[in-house]
């Protein structure tokens, strides 16, 4: 087992990374919440429940009382926020409760920012089961919902009380969604961890054939890549930006697509090699660290082939969280582990870019 800090102006936490990390966890929150009655809420679907439940609340002196989200995108919004706070507050959730967010990023963000606003916060424990989740959006704070108009547009900085990254729970993984997790690792690698890319590009058939060591020690490195950027920038107000890297076009690729066309980390995966193209076309990036790049990008694949309308993808471009004050902030890479922010990319420059996407995609 690894054992990640994670610290920030805020907060400090763990961030255990390792395999049958499940029964562990009631033992540890005894020790660090006490042996007091405390009532614990846990956030999960029907899904993860049927297949990792019982292992989890085996640990437990009293079971847990169980919240279902179903699976999905459709389901991130507040009228699920709304269901589930009254749900915990007719079972007896006060202010000393705990709630375990059990699943994958959607369950997390929605836990996440559940946790933040109930009886104007209480802790919670995240215990991500997808790749994208443990490799990224259990760690770091950032919470929230969908709006109409986009992503988490509505959400709150509201750090777990520590994060269970249990190996074990990747078996059950479908073969696509593992893959997709593993493009945020890759961004990763491009933006900030040299090794970390190395180590995909060599051992790209261990790490996509599910090997337990190979993926803990990617997901490990993951963890501690991020852990850093958010330790030093937490509020997202300079370098935390560059974790966005192929973000600005892949979450207007789910947009524009309904969130039902594609994963997020293949949104991410396509979103990567426009952040690239684009870095091209600048010249701030070599031909040869280009073309190694999207190589490693597109071993992780296959991307899914989409359809979208420029003008669907440039509307919910316009509507990124990094924008601010009508300044457009775009994650550029300079190279492996190089990654800088940039202000001015023109209306022309992102239709372009957008266009030579979606002509990648029709491919």
């Amino acid at each position: 087992m690894r054992t990640i800090a994670v610290k920030t102006a805020s907060a400090a936490y763990p961030v255990f990374v390792g395999s049958g990390l499940l029964k562990t966890v009631p033992d540890k929150i005894r020790r660090q919440f006490g042996k007091g009655r405390r009532r614990v809420f846990v956030l999960t679907s029907p899904e993860i429940w049927a297949l990792w439940g019982e292992t989890l609340a085996a640990g437990f002196d009293e079971a847990p009382s169980v919240l279902f989200l179903p699976p999905g995108e459709t389901y991130k919004r507040m009228a699920q926020i709304e269901r589930l706070a009254t749900e915990m507050a007719d079972a007896g959730g006060d202010r000393a409760s705990l709630l375990i967010a059990f699943g994958g990023g959607i369950i997390g963000d929605m836990g996440g920012f559940l946790a933040a606003i109930y009886m104007r916060g209480i802790p919670y424990i995240q215990i991500p089961t997808t790749l994208l989740a443990q490799v990224d959006s259990s760690v770091g704070g950032k919470t929230g919902a969908n709006l109409a108009t986009g992503k988490n547009l509505i959400g709150s900085f509201h750090h777990p009380q520590a994060v269970f990254a249990d190996v074990s729970t990747l078996k059950t993984l479908p073969a696509r969604e593992l893959r997709a997790g593993l493009f945020e690792s890759v961004k990763a690698g491009i933006i900030r961890d040299a090794s970390l890319f190395r180590f995909l590009e060599k051992q790209s058939d261990l790490v996509l054939s599910g090997d337990e060591a190979a993926l803990q020690k990617v997901i490990a490195a993951s963890v501690a890549m991020k852990a850093e950027v958010v330790g030093i920038d937490e509020r997202e107000n300079g370098l935390r930006m560059i974790l966005n890297f192929g973000h600005t076009v892949g979450h207007a690729i789910e947009a524009a697509t309904g969130y039902k066309k594609l994963l997020h980390g293949e949104a991410v995966g396509w979103g990567m090699l426009a952040a690239l193209e684009l870095s091209r076309r600048r010249g701030v990036i070599s031909e040869k660290e280009a073309a190694r790049i999207e190589t490693v990008i597109r071993a992780y694949g296959p991307l899914p082939a989409f359809r979208a309308k420029t003008s669907a993808l440039l509307d919910a471009a316009g509507r990124d969280k990094k924008n601010k004050a009508g300044v457009r902030r775009f994650i550029l890479t300079e190279g492996v582990g190089k990654s800088i922010v940039v202000e001015d990319v023109t209306d022309v420059e992102l239709e372009s870019i957008i266009d030579w996407t979606l002509a990648e995609a029709a491919r």
